[in-house]
């Protein structure tokens, strides 16, 4: 076999720092939490914070059944495997489509805000240029993919640098709001703020929808796990604390947009609300500093959105379900380096197409509404195999049942619940895009399904 058709990747290349940076990165904390804020405190107002902690609940029963599948069946495909290894290999290969539609997509909602926030620093006449911001953005797709395709010790050790900077000035953030505003503060943290009585269905329901997209990226952790350190525990134990410091992250500058900006500032704000933060709490240019995070998160995540897409393409051929070409790993580098080539090229021409649509913001929406439909199809089916797979054991050991059977069960409910809702308020291009992606998918299914090699 010559060094262009091997299907294996480089082991041990990431440890549990670099892994944890990753599943940080994959969340784009600083994006999430500017692209999302105001719309998620103008749907619950003050529960906003207690929005993120329930729904930071229901997401970590989804995480629970990430780890407990990687623990038995470590592979890159990740949920695209474990759905083909418990249900049957049709809904598997659907499942793994669904992740490949959601991260080419996410390639223009990705590279967009990493943009703009480049042009602010940079260019701030040019950041509302469409062309100019269209431009940049492939300029970000194409260094980044440069990188991805190199290694992954190289990518962990960027990574590790973006989110280590994102994160410190989140922090810094944080500590000075509760600094000047420590009092203001303490008031959103009662327990009236967080109990359940505090919500109607109506306000749950419109907060989930909004905060339960918050999370989504950790789970490229376990994308990586064949190329991690001990790969069936060392990705378990990284995917949870990325949770654990994205849901910090999350609540704590909730607060602090509630405490720092008032109701008409926050309105205003609309996807800046980091840098409204800032420039309240510092003087200018020292404010920017919020635009440089939220600049390197939106790098971080475009940078685990084509790993997530190359492995799970890896993943896929390696089985004999996608075209063999993409399972071919570097002679030099040990990566899935043609489809990290191809995610690229996909990249550029949705960025493209974009062109036809009359604003960025209008790009931003029907990419990111669409995702979410594919991340709700995706992370159910790979919570209802968990559950599926471990309930005989469940009848033994009731740490099974809760944290590989129940937890994961009622996450998906809720998830799938939110997603319906959600769906409702769709237009009818955003829901064609959404779940047609998916439906595409049985194309290449039926093409491929006679050459399908069995399980290893």
């Amino acid at each position: 076999m010559n060094s262009g058709s091997r299907k294996q990747l480089r082991g041990n290349a990431l440890g549990l720092i670099h892994a944890v940076a990753i599943g940080v990165a994959g969340t784009a904390p600083s994006y999430s939490i500017a692209a999302s804020t105001a719309a998620l405190i103008g749907a619950v107002g003050a529960l906003a914070p207690a929005s993120l902690l329930y729904c930071g609940l229901i997401m970590i029963g989804i995480a629970l059944a990430f780890v407990n599948l990687n623990r038995v069946y470590p592979d890159s495909g990740a949920s695209y495997a474990w759905v083909g290894r418990v249900f049957n290999r049709d809904l598997g290969f659907l499942t793994g489509w669904a992740v490949l539609v959601a991260s080419a997509l996410f390639m223009v909602s990705a590279t967009i805000p990493a943009a703009t926030a480049t042009l602010l620093l940079l260019a701030p006449d040019l950041a509302e240029h469409k062309h100019w911001v269209i431009a940049v953005s492939a300029g970000w797709l194409l260094v980044i993919s440069a990188v991805v395709v190199r290694g992954m010790h190289l990518t962990g050790r960027v990574q590790t640098v973006m989110t280590a900077t994102e994160i410190l000035v989140l922090g810094g953030l944080t500590i000075s709001a509760l600094w000047q505003y420590g009092p203001q503060a303490l008031s959103h943290w009662s327990w009236d703020s967080f109990a359940p009585s505090a919500f109607s269905p109506e306000t749950f329901a419109a907060g989930a929808v909004i905060a339960l997209f918050f999370f989504w990226g950790w789970d490229v952790t376990l994308n990586v796990s064949e190329e991690t350190t001990d790969s069936g525990r060392t990705p378990g134990i990284a995917a949870g604390l990325a949770m654990l410091v994205i849901l910090c992250a999350f609540m704590a500058f909730a607060t602090v947009t509630l405490v720092v900006l008032s109701e008409p500032e926050i309105e205003a704000s609309g996807a800046n609300v980091v840098f409204a933060v800032a420039d309240k709490l510092f003087p200018r240019p020292w404010s920017y500093l919020a635009v440089l995070a939220v600049m390197l998160s939106s790098v971080g995540t475009l940078e685990t959105s084509v790993l997530q897409f190359g492995r799970t393409l890896f993943a896929k051929s390696r089985a004999g379900e996608m075209h063999a070409r993409w399972s071919r790993v570097h002679p030099r580098w040990d990566t899935p380096h043609l489809a990290t080539y191809l995610i690229a090229a996909i990249g550029i021409l949705l960025l493209l197409l974009s062109l036809g649509f009359p604003t960025v913001d209008a790009v931003m929406k029907a990419s990111i509404n669409a995702i979410g439909l594919e991340i709700a199809f995706y992370y159910g089916l790979a919570g209802l195999a968990c559950a599926w797979h471990f309930r005989h054991q469940a009848r033994r050991h009731w740490r099974v049942a809760l944290l590989a059977v129940l937890w994961p069960l009622l996450s998906v409910l809720v998830l799938w619940a939110a997603a319906g809702l959600a769906a409702t308020s769709m237009d009818g291009i955003t829901l064609a895009i959404g779940l047609g992606g998916i439906a595409v998918g049985v194309v290449p299914l039926l093409l491929f399904r006679s050459q399908r090699l069995p399980h290893a």
